[in-house]
């Protein structure tokens, strides 16, 4: 009997559905792994891949050098990729941060997604990864990582349902955001761009039911907690319901339209992951996809807890019933 074929989109969600997923992804491959990560630390996939170069797959990875702030978080991993005989370099120097979490498994399939590979987000985050099989979507994220690995310009197709940064993905999230006319359903950490705030305050006055789910202060830079907290401030008088994500860590990036239309990939709602940073997002329509992310944020939506957001200039306020402080949990 004939394996039965893959969908053409599935939606991968983290901490449920855990490191095995991803492991799962690895061991398909038989000629190639093309691996663009901002953080890769998870010693469960470093051996998947190891085994898959053993085996005889070309495996190709780049890895984001240092955060915005200045960690270096992919030091050690750099180094024994390359002791293993693993082709590995630095992303691309014309982009200060790469924050794109994308792998290519033998040019059939593509993973996009918002989580690292690194344990911490295989247990403890909420966050999403959807697999394309569409010939178009992984013929693109390949094109972006040669572009990128070469370090050649590489202009996008914006037709296949990929949101690049930073090309056009402020533009294409409003238009996303645009089209909804009964339910807007956003899950994300950081609310740092005006156009964006707008366009979600439109859908509002135009009678869409808007539900937020943020993850209050906790993962956020001094810098960005202005605009944060005074846009989740701004969206709540104008009737946005916000509610704060508390029994997971949030580190998803999701927007949900009508339920009938999502977006998700790794930028964060911020003008440095729209005009600066390498980021990569996926649209999908797929009805498996949907139903699953629907699911999951009616799930969150009914463990969290209306938000009140802090006046953004008393920092007293700030840590109220926030999760302990993680040093190693930015959203970058």
């Amino acid at each position: 009997m004939a394996p039965e074929p893959h969908p053409p989109q599935q939606l991968l969600v983290m901490p449920e559905d855990g490191a095995e997923s991803v492991l799962a992804l690895v061991d398909q491959a038989r000629s190639q792994l093309l691996i663009k990560q901002f953080k890769l630390s998870s010693e469960a996939v470093l051996e998947a891949l190891r085994n898959a170069h053993a085996r005889g797959v070309e495996v190709r990875v780049m890895l984001n050098p240092h955060t915005s702030g200045g960690d270096r978080w992919n030091d050690e991993t750099f180094a024994r990729l390359q002791a293993w005989g693993i082709a590995t370099i630095w992303t691309s120097e014309s982009f200060p941060v790469t924050h794109e979490k994308s792998m290519v498994i033998d040019r059939q399939a593509a993973l996009v997604a918002t989580f690292n590979l690194a344990d911490k987000y295989f247990s403890e985050t909420r966050d999403y990864g959807v697999v394309s099989r569409d010939p178009a979507v992984v013929q693109q994220v390949a094109a972006g990582f040669e572009a990128d690995w070469h370090r050649t310009f590489f202009v996008p197709d914006l037709g296949v349902g990929l949101v690049w940064s930073s090309a056009h993905s402020r533009g294409q999230m409003a238009r996303v955001i645009d089209t909804a006319s009964r339910t807007l359903w956003i899950q994300h950490p950081k609310f740092v761009d005006a156009v964006i705030l707008e366009r979600i305050i439109c859908a509002r006055e135009r009678g869409v039911k808007v539900r937020v789910l943020c993850g209050g202060k906790h993962g956020i830079s001094d810098w960005d907690i202005y605009d944060t907290f005074a846009s989740l401030r701004v969206m709540q008088r104008f009737g946005v319901k916000v509610r704060r994500q508390k029994h997971l860590k949030m580190h998803a990036k999701l927007i949900l339209v009508d339920g009938e239309y999502a977006l998700t990939g790794s930028m964060n709602i911020d003008r440095s992951a729209f005009d600066l940073r390498r980021e990569l997002g996926i649209e999908t329509a797929a009805p498996a996809v949907l139903e699953r992310l629907r699911q999951t944020f009616e799930h969150d939506w009914k463990k969290a807890r209306r938000y009140h957001t802090p006046d953004p200039l008393d920092p007293s306020q700030h840590e109220e019933g926030e999760l302990p402080p993680d040093p190693h949990f930015v959203h970058d």
